[in-house]
């Protein structure tokens, strides 16, 4: 039994019985809130170990409260609800920071899949080290969470340091999606793998200039190489 608490924020009501449902199930406390502003109040008072945010909300829209709770430096994991596959480069983007998404309608037993993950992946941060590893002009230091490309450091997201760790631990090997889902987000229920390749983008993007390189093979997956 776990016992962490989950808020979930969702103006279907129906969607919060059947998250608390199957999330009690496995040991969550669970608080669900209808609205933006009830999930900016009670994130800040109860402190839950994830949120699962939808984006449709009244009062405050949920890419406003993902906003608002990065902007003030609260960084719990968050896990999106969009009803439009197209929205998830918002929802996963620089700008925003969320942690993961899911696209409505949605298998209860999947949210349940991602919210372990993403707690499992939150422990074993804290608490892993490592040898940092260097490939020419990268450097990726699990101790320290840091990422250096020619000695300057880069700002990388929890979840964009462990995909990056996972391919330079497995560099030159090709890795397909549901296998860095599952090395890089410790997921052992397979949906959605799009959420792969937006992050895959974000870490390109993060690593022009530079000499280690993400290549596409198509129809298989992702290599890192230099």
């Amino acid at each position: 039994m776990t016992n962490e608490l989950i808020l979930l924020v969702d103006d279907e009501p129906s969607i919060i019985q059947l998250g608390r449902l199957y999330l009690e199930r496995e040991g969550f406390r669970v608080e669900g809130v209808l609205d933006g502003e009830s999930a900016l109040k009670i994130a800040a008072e109860k402190l839950p170990a994830l949120i699962v945010l939808d984006i449709m909300l009244p009062k405050l829209d949920g890419l406003e409260v993902c906003r608002n709770l990065r902007a003030a430096g609260n960084q719990t994991p968050i896990i999106m609800l969009t009803a439009r596959d197209e929205d998830i480069d918002k929802i996963l983007g620089l700008e925003l920071g969320a942690d993961d998404y899911l696209t409505k309608p949605f298998n209860p037993r999947e949210l349940v899949a991602r919210v372990k993950a993403i707690l499992r992946r939150a422990d074993r941060s804290q608490t892993e080290g490592g040898k940092a590893i260097h490939l020419a002009d990268l450097t990726i230091d699990p101790a320290a969470r840091e990422v250096r490309l020619k000695d300057q450091p880069i700002i990388v997201r929890t979840q964009e340091f462990e995909l990056l760790r996972t391919l330079a631990e497995h560099r030159g090997k090709v890795l397909t999606r549901e296998q860095l889902l599952q090395l890089a987000w410790g997921f052992d229920f397979y949906g959605q793998t799009r959420t792969v390749d937006v992050h895959i983008a974000h870490l390109r993007k993060k690593l022009e200039g530079g000499q280690v390189k993400i290549e596409t093979v198509t129809g298989v997956g992702y290599k890192l190489v230099v």
